[in-house]
């Protein structure tokens, strides 16, 4: 005979397999709404592609806007001489720009290749290219920083100027060479290790090098490296937007800034504190101190996100509304906003008033019902637990071969229900057998 299981036990299971399921499905169902979050916000259409001459477009064929620390430069007008550039005018302009000092327009990078400027042309590499060049290489000079022009050297159709040292180590042959006896040996040149900072700015002509003066020269490379006279914060404030400028030399700071934007505004600040906001860190800096406006600069990284003013028997003004990101694109115009979308992760908060309750989880289609919730259907369907009544050949006879009338077992409520013994009870010498015995 077979061993049944209760309806009450297959339902604890089948419920038991449902939940375990659920939980599968809410786990992939949440690991793909992230990875379709992800996708919009790296959609095509907010991709920005920029050109070989620097030209920001989109996806679509539209202009778009980059910073303009990038982009492409402004191509000077200096008049330039048809005749070919004779060794005293060369050793004049070697002189002249020998050891200048001036303040960096843009970045320059490190490396030996660098920054290729056209005489009143274009800048190569410009945008995207600048921007990866920067990135890969590392910054020499940032906009403001001042530099030196500590090699100048004038070929057949260009000029390269090494700044700050330029990108080549010093003795790069005989810092290789060592000389000595025997196992002693010692190197010509001791090396500190130290890899160089500098920067490479090469000025190309077509043909070859015109008959210029160093003032010339210098009014070639005014998109990259100012030569005039002026103060650092001068310096810095002229790489910025008006708008920007402005603000920096009024000494008021704006939600954006940066913080060497915030030094040269303000200075150094009295006091610093840093301090968690939920699990964002950041840090105050402080200006000024009562009966004085008081003024809490909010940085967090590099960036200024809230600036508070506090005034004595004033009530505080809070700004956080970012006033630089648009100034430092192309056309001076903000980028609009990204749209967002926001991921619940786990179970729904719902309106007990106005929303039905939720649903116990289910591996069942949405108005699918089980066998035994349809009265019209009848296979399949859970019912109680019929145990087959036993025949003549399974009650065994006594010794004197008579077979005795089967007893009818009555059935057993669906809770009380025990499994069947198989193997009939053995048959005593002094009692005869009944029939089979269920434990």
């Amino acid at each position: 005979m077979k061993a049944f299981i209760s309806t009450s036990a297959e339902t604890s299971i089948l419920v038991a397999q449902d939940t375990r399921r659920m939980h599968e499905v809410r786990r992939k169902a949440a690991w793909c709404a992230l990875a379709g979050l992800l996708i919009y916000h790296c959609a095509p259409a907010q991709v920005i592609t920029i050109d070989s001459h620097g030209n920001p477009t989109t996806s679509n064929g539209h202009a778009a806007n980059v910073d303009r620390r990038f982009a492409q430069i402004e191509p000077t007008h200096v008049p330039l001489p048809k005749a070919e550039l004779n060794a005293k005018t060369r050793q004049d302009i070697i002189r002249v720009l020998q050891s200048e000092q001036g303040f960096a327009m843009r970045p320059f990078p490190k490396g030996r290749k660098g920054l290729t400027l056209v005489a009143n042309g274009k800048l190569q590499p410009a945008g995207e290219a600048y921007l990866n060049m920067v990135t890969a290489e590392g910054t020499s000079a940032k906009p403001g920083d001042r530099v030196v022009l500590t090699n100048v050297s004038i070929d057949r159709t260009k000029m390269v100027f090494d700044l700050n040292g330029g990108p080549d180590p010093k003795h790069r042959f005989l810092r290789h060479i060592q000389i000595g006896t025997g196992p002693m040996l010692n190197p010509v040149v001791q090396d500190d290790g130290q890899e160089p900072i500098g920067a490479r700015l090469t000025l190309t002509f077509q043909g070859h090098v015109p008959e210029l003066t160093g003032s010339d020269v210098k009014a070639l490379l005014a998109p990259l490296i100012s030569f005039d006279v002026k103060t650092p914060i001068q310096a810095y404030t002229d790489t910025l937007p008006p708008k920007l400028k402005e603000a920096i030399l009024n000494h008021h700071v704006v939600v954006g800034m940066s913080t060497d934007m915030v030094l040269f505004a303000l200075g150094q600040p009295q006091r610093k504190t840093r301090e968690m906001d939920g699990q964002m860190p950041f840090e105050e800096w402080i200006y000024g101190q009562p009966p004085k406006e008081v003024q809490f600069v909010r940085i967090n990284g590099n960036r200024v996100i809230r600036v508070e003013l506090a005034k004595v028997g004033e009530s505080p003004q809070i700004f956080t509304k970012d006033e630089v990101e648009g100034l430092m694109r192309t056309d001076g115009t903000p980028l609009e906003p990204s749209k967002t979308h926001t991921l619940a992760m786990g179970d729904a908060e719902r309106d007990p008033n106005t929303q039905a309750p939720t649903a116990p989880p289910s591996l069942r289609n949405p108005g699918e019902t089980l066998p035994q919730d349809d009265p019209k259907q009848t296979s399949g369907a859970m019912r109680p637990v019929q145990f087959p009544k036993p025949k003549p050949t399974d009650v065994p006879a006594d010794q004197n071969g008579n077979t005795p009338a089967p007893v009818a077992q009555p059935a057993k409520p669906p809770q009380a229900a025990a499994p069947v013994d198989s193997h009939p009870a053995p048959s005593s010498s002094t009692q005869p057998p009944t029939g089979a015995s269920l434990n």
